[in-house]
């Protein structure tokens, strides 16, 4: 596998790796690495090698480019000599960049399949984060790219029907494309693995937040809307806990300051992956808020499922596949960037404790449906397919 991030802060990678592993095959992870990181570890099965390139978050498209290309090619070059001895049977790319695919041309030449992972819409992505060189013949280019990247693989996964759809639309042939959702592991995300909290326990209602720090998840709304509940209930003892790390992340420190909540929200930074479960234990709502755009217009966030898998309801921004996904009574949906509409829907919550029952209940049928534990079946079905084989042998990484 092949992923620009760090290896312990994505998900979706890890869950398909460790699939794979319990499935009986080796997995070598080619990923970022950080200043203090080990240049190889396993984790939990996994082989990590980590590549001294690191990540950038909030820089400028200049910068970003310059780290794609890095990574492109220090990860094109490791994977290419470890394949002398590894003996790869097959090599998964994880985007974004959609062209980091371009790293296994060697490899695919030589006929080993080639697997694109397209956890976001490039193109919309960069018109998001870049709205100032989001020009027609920028986002045509990308588009290219994109066309281009799916071409050069053998076949492509992606994370929901509506990214699905997008490609299909764009001219993909619908045989090479397979969702594989990015939900959360109930083995992982299990409340009874935790000590229970009953809502408003201590007098106290707490929101959680736990997530990237960003300008895509729309925080600054989240704030306005506590101190919109702060003046008009000035009873509710309403608190917000935020876990994360981001660009955004010293902007929302100050507007916290600025509305005079900072007592009422606590900026605890990035924890582990595995930490993430206890922290939304100890929480009474989850919030999930996102910034509405083309680009979230084909997005889920895996937010929602993590709070839903721990039994806690849910706020959420109300995006197309929100709605698509969680039908009217489980999640509690708000205009994005509204924050009247997201403090009516967290009190709506915090006032009606058999609404609040209903939506939990709801909520957990779903995820209980579209768990990881249903979704690796399919994921590892489709490798075994593409890999030739179904088993591992020697030091072949199958």
């Amino acid at each position: 596998m092949l992923v620009h991030s760090y290896y312990d802060e994505d998900p979706r990678v890890r869950r398909e790796a460790e699939s794979l592993v319990a499935a009986g095959r080796s997995v070598d992870v080619y990923a970022l690495r950080r200043p203090d990181d080990p240049p190889w570890s396993e984790v939990a099965g996994v082989s990590v090698r980590r590549l001294d390139v690191q990540r950038h978050q909030g820089a400028g498209l200049g910068t970003y480019l310059v780290e794609y290309l890095a990574f492109l090619t220090r990860a094109g070059w490791s994977v290419t000599a470890a394949h002398r001895r590894r003996r790869y049977a097959l090599v998964q790319v994880h985007t974004l960049p959609d062209f980091l695919v371009a790293a296994t041309l060697p490899l695919r030449l030589l006929g080993v399949p080639v697997l694109l992972d397209l956890h976001e819409a490039m193109p919309e992505f960069f018109r998001s984060r870049f709205p100032r060189a989001a020009n027609p013949l920028a986002y045509g280019l990308l588009r290219l790219q994109e066309r281009a990247s799916i071409g050069l693989a053998s076949a492509a996964v992606t994370v929901n029907q509506a990214m699905r759809e997008r490609l299909v639309g764009l001219g993909v042939r619908p045989e090479k494309v397979t969702v594989v959702a990015n939900s959360p592991s109930l083995a992982r995300f299990d409340p009874s693995r935790h000590e229970p909290r009953a809502f408003a326990a201590g007098g106290t209602v707490r929101l959680v937040y736990a997530g990237a720090l960003t300008p895509t998840y729309e925080l600054d709304v989240v704030l306005e809307a506590l101190a919109l509940i702060g003046r008009s209930r000035p009873d509710l003892d309403l608190r917000l806990d935020v876990f994360g790390r981001g660009d955004a992340a010293e902007r929302l420190v100050d507007q916290a300051a600025h509305l005079g909540i900072d007592e009422r929200v606590t900026f605890h930074g990035r924890i582990p992956i595995v930490d993430v479960p206890a922290a939304v234990a100890r929480a009474d709502i989850g919030v999930a808020p996102t910034r509405r755009d083309p680009f979230t217009d084909v997005s889920l966030s895996t937010k929602v499922f993590e709070y839903a898998a721990m039994g806690k309801p849910v706020v959420a921004s109300r995006l197309p596949m929100v709605v698509r996904t969680f039908p009217p009574g489980s999640v509690a949906t708000y205009d994005p960037g509204d924050p009247a509409s997201m403090a009516a829907a967290i009190l709506s919550f915090v006032d009606d404790a058999a609404g609040r029952r209903d939506a939990v209940n709801r909520t957990a049928e779903i995820v209980r449906s579209s768990a990881w534990e249903t979704e690796a079946a399919r994921y590892v079905a489709l490798v075994d397919r593409l890999a030739g084989d179904s088993g591992d042998s020697g030091n072949s990484a199958r």
